[in-house]
């Protein structure tokens, strides 16, 4: 079955007050901590680069399940695990029975995480199902690391079917969030491509050794869904060093100069981006199952 199954208005019949409940859920978790919209679009990007888009990144550690929670990229860093459960609550109560897949609410809630911190919107395709696996092995492979240079992070959006453009408008998702010392420590101290000043700043709170989960901006902006992670690219000041390294290319450089300058083409395509990477691999029909509780298997 091809990605053309997914469709914007498949829980239209069948439970209209979904989508709804699904924007409520977010908006409040996001009222609360404005650093949970970053972290709920980030589960639904480790969700689609793990097998598709399937919710396998929920699935706790069983007996029969190897977690991909526990994986290099998630291990103690990924969150907002018990919003999805709020949200699957909520739904579940509005619909009267569990029609609305953990994967789709993944892709719901990250689309939702980015309009509360004044983002575009766009439609989200649903009809993914939820998958009976999670692989801790394929986390580990498929997610892109904090430490990779460009060559690496093309290729590895190329075999998910993505481009060098979606590659630079999704790392554009790094306007939102924070990231944790042990992340960006080499970059700040041995690497010259970065602005001394922005550097010398970070290492305040990053020292060589300790502080590992000490926490920076990826932008100066870091719950408001703007331009200025590109202009700090642009500026010597990318955290991560797969950030910088967008700047490298002569391809990825100009989408990077494009959107530092515009904001409006960076949001187009962003959605434009996000709708292509929910298209990943997805399980409909009968594929899968509808979990009832996103953390474990029916």
């Amino acid at each position: 079955m091809a990605f053309s199954d997914l469709d914007d208005d498949f829980y239209d019949d069948v439970c209209p007050k979904a989508l709804p409940t699904i924007k409520r859920v977010v908006e409040d978790a996001v009222r609360k901590e404005k650093r949970m919209g970053a972290s709920l679009l980030r589960l639904h990007f480790h969700d689609c680069f793990v097998n598709g888009c399937d919710a396998s990144i929920l699935l706790d550690q069983t007996s029969a399940i190897d977690s991909e929670k526990t994986s290099r990229a998630n291990n103690n860093s990924a969150r907002g695990f018990e919003v999805i459960d709020k949200i699957k609550s909520e739904v579940d109560k509005v619909c009267g029975r569990s029609v609305v897949s953990c994967a789709d609410i993944l892709a719901v809630a990250a689309r939702d995480s980015v309009v509360a911190l004044h983002g575009p919107s766009w439609e989200v395709k649903l009809g993914r199902r939820d998958s009976t696996t999670a692989s801790r092995t394929a986390a580990d492979n498929n997610i892109p690391t904090p430490l990779m240079d460009l060559p690496a992070l093309i290729s590895n959006f190329k075999n998910h079917g993505l481009d060098e453009e979606d590659l630079v408008a999704l790392s554009g998702g790094h306007t939102l969030g924070f990231a944790q010392c042990f992340t960006f420590r080499n970059r700040i101290y041995n690497e010259t491509n970065i602005n001394s000043a922005f550097a010398r700043q970070l290492q305040a709170n990053c020292p060589r050794s300790g502080g590992d989960s000490n926490l920076a901006t990826l932008d100066p902006t870091a719950a408001i869904f703007d331009s200025k992670y590109f202009s700090n690219l642009v500026s010597k000041k990318g955290l991560l060093h797969s950030d910088q390294a967008l700047v490298s290319g002569g391809k990825t450089g100009g989408f990077v100069e494009e959107y530092s300058k515009n904001l409006r083409t960076f949001s187009k395509d962003f959605a434009k981006s996000m709708i292509k990477m929910g298209d990943i691999k997805p399980l409909t029909g009968k594929q899968g199952q509808i979990r009832v509780n996103c953390r474990k298997v029916n």
